[in-house]
């Protein structure tokens, strides 16, 4: 099989029918690589056949696992069970199980490079995070099944680490941008329906990362595994904001009011608590199958600081992000002025 180089490698990016996986796909292609896509449902992502290929299948099912590996040199892993609520079970056959087939699949084909997309969340633990490191990811410790499950993929995938196998996890935090189904347009919707609260009046600090940044980070670390394999980055902008301010500014770009209303963090959680549990038995029963207004997860995300120290993730990647925070809020106003047919 091909070894590829540094432009015009063959690598497979799972999840790429997500946005941050159609992203990162996308500018693999821009920058010359022959991509593939591995997902459940189709992602259309090039005109040109001879640039992208599609595989569809799921992690739990081995033969589809291995067809996706076959005949490339890097895999960019984003697939994942993403929710607030759900079985553990559900987290495990994908986030962790499919984790270790693609794993076991891809070092057999003689894959060169592995980047496992993680999350922030893998070692956030409940308390304020202010100007930290990555730290280390603990399915123990972690909040939630789907960071728990996170948490044990990633230590999976660094565990394999070698210098014929190089694994690297990048951890994105707090992604959004034009198209975000999973923040921007819920925060629209519970805002436009005068749903959305602030925890304690909106001050926790937290970093956030505009999904061309993410994007870019996620192609870099491939660029740069002789510095990145063995560890986990932190990926934000760089740029920590009141939680009130980033959801205004979202507010904004949608032309809808900002949350006015204040909860105390301490009762959204609790809240929170009850919530979950009573959303999970009810899903149970087939009663209901969106995400839940509140989880204690998502309360703690809301009411409590957490930004990080990039200085060591910009020096093993040589990279900075080039899209800001207020760039990346003009895109968004965009974004939404052309949907809604406006004129400026």
């Amino acid at each position: 099989m091909s070894t590829g180089t540094a432009r015009g490698r063959n690598i497979l990016v799972t999840g790429a029918s997500g946005m941050l996986g159609g992203a990162v796909a996308r500018l693999l292609m821009e920058q010359g690589h022959r991509v593939r896509t591995f997902q459940r449902r189709p992602a259309a992502l090039a005109r040109n056949a001879a640039q992208a290929e599609t595989v569809q299948g799921s992690l739990t099912d081995e033969l589809a696992v291995a067809r996706a590996v076959a005949g490339v040199d890097a895999v960019v892993h984003l697939a994942a069970k993403v929710s607030f609520t759900g079985e553990w079970s559900d987290f495990v056959a994908t986030n962790i199980e499919g984790t270790r087939s693609l794993l076991k699949a891809a070092r057999g084909a003689g894959v060169r490079d592995f980047v496992f997309v993680s999350s922030p969340s893998v070692a956030h633990f409940g308390a304020a995070i202010a100007g930290a490191g990555a730290g280390t990811a603990d399915p123990e410790r972690a909040h939630g099944n789907y960071a728990r499950s996170k948490a044990a993929a990633e230590l999976l995938a660094l565990a394999e680490d070698s210098p014929g196998f190089r694994v690297a996890a990048v951890r994105p935090h707090v992604v959004w941008g034009p198209g975000d189904t999973q923040l921007v347009e819920r925060v629209v919707a519970r805002a436009r329906a005068g749903r959305l609260p602030l925890l304690d009046h909106g001050t926790a600090l937290i970093d956030s990362t505009y999904i061309d940044n993410a994007a870019a980070a996620i192609a870099r670390t491939l660029e740069r595994m002789d510095h990145a394999h063995g560890q986990a980055l932190v990926v934000t902008n760089g740029q920590p904001r009141p939680v009130g301010e980033l959801l205004a500014g979202i507010c904004a770009a949608a032309d809808v009011r900002p949350p006015a209303w204040n909860v105390p963090g301490w009762l959204a959680r609790g809240t929170g608590s009850v919530i979950e549990r009573a959303w999970s038995a009810a899903g149970k029963r087939g009663l209901v199958r969106d995400e839940p207004p509140m989880t204690r997860f998502l309360a703690e995300q809301l009411s409590t600081a957490h930004w990080f120290d990039q200085r060591r993730t910009r020096e093993v990647l040589d990279w900075s992000p080039a899209v800001s925070i207020e760039e990346g809020l003009d895109r968004l106003a965009e974004h939404y002025l052309g949907r809604s047919g406006r004129r400026l």
